[in-house]
């Protein structure tokens, strides 16, 4: 059964690698047999990750890249295709930010750029890579990093939690589509794990009252995203597309 989950011979964009939940999909890809491209503004993190990969005997390309901007998806495909022959056939689109304040306070160009990160920012990725495989003629997956935002609401979150429920639903628009090309289209929903976005609040008062909210009583560890991540990247999830995997200790459904 292990074999299902094998990577060897695979390639894995990893979008917003350069810390948090993107750096540690990346190692558990590469860990897997993957070879995987690291994509990210911060050049100098992904090349540090790069080589801490390399040195624990995977293969990895750091590229400068911008979610928002099309060209720079385009120099990362075209970078991806010379180093290792071809378009990536797993696709993470992890890239995402939150701006938080009263709707009717937030100021109109914060809104624009969580939308054009969380939700345009999928859409480009998706375009430049999925559609490369496409012409290709070559099965892949891809996975979109929603969050329960997407599904429930939170107060001075209204432009994440939309940019959320859409890269959600958009997953599943995708996966209708691209299910002829046999690249199947799924989503990931974390629930509340630590990283550079949200250790601040995850760490105060507010946060603590959050953790006790979840029932399991405890935020998410890294970790217990590697198996949702494997099973959708790798052949055990062969018949799943326009799924979205929740993984949050049960915060969805806690009580009212």
């Amino acid at each position: 059964m292990s074999d299902r989950f094998d990577l060897t011979g695979r390639v894995a964009l990893v979008t917003g690698a350069s810390s948090g939940l993107g750096r540690h999909f990346a190692k558990v890809l590469s860990s897997a047999g993957a070879k995987v491209v690291l994509a990210a503004r911060r050049v100098d993190r992904l090349e540090a990750l790069a080589a801490e990969i390399e040195a624990a005997g995977g293969e990895a390309l750091a590229v400068a890249m911008d979610v928002t901007k099309a060209d720079t998806i385009q120099a990362g495909l075209e970078a991806t295709i010379a180093k290792f022959g071809g378009p990536a056939d797993i696709i993470v689109n992890n890239s995402g930010l939150s701006r938080e304040d009263w709707f009717t306070s937030m100021d109109e160009d914060d809104f624009d750029l969580v939308m054009d990160t969380n939700t345009k920012g999928v859409w480009l990725v998706a375009r430049t890579f999925a559609g490369a495989l496409t012409k290709a003629g070559k099965p892949g997956s891809m996975i979109n990093i929603a969050s329960v935002a997407g599904k429930r609401v939170g107060y001075t979150m209204s432009a994440y939690c939309a940019s959320k429920a859409a890269c959600e639903h958009m997953t599943r628009a995708m996966a209708v589509e691209m299910a002829r090309y046999n690249v199947r289209v799924n989503a990931i929903a974390p629930g509340y794990f630590e990283t550079e976005i949200n250790d601040t609040f995850l760490n105060s008062d507010e946060g603590e009252k959050m953790r006790k909210r979840v029932p399991m009583r405890r935020f998410g560890e890294h970790e217990e995203l590697s198996g949702p991540l494997l099973l959708l990247a790798s052949d055990a999830g062969s018949f799943m597309t326009g799924a979205t995997l929740v993984v949050d200790g049960g915060h969805m459904w806690s009580s009212l």
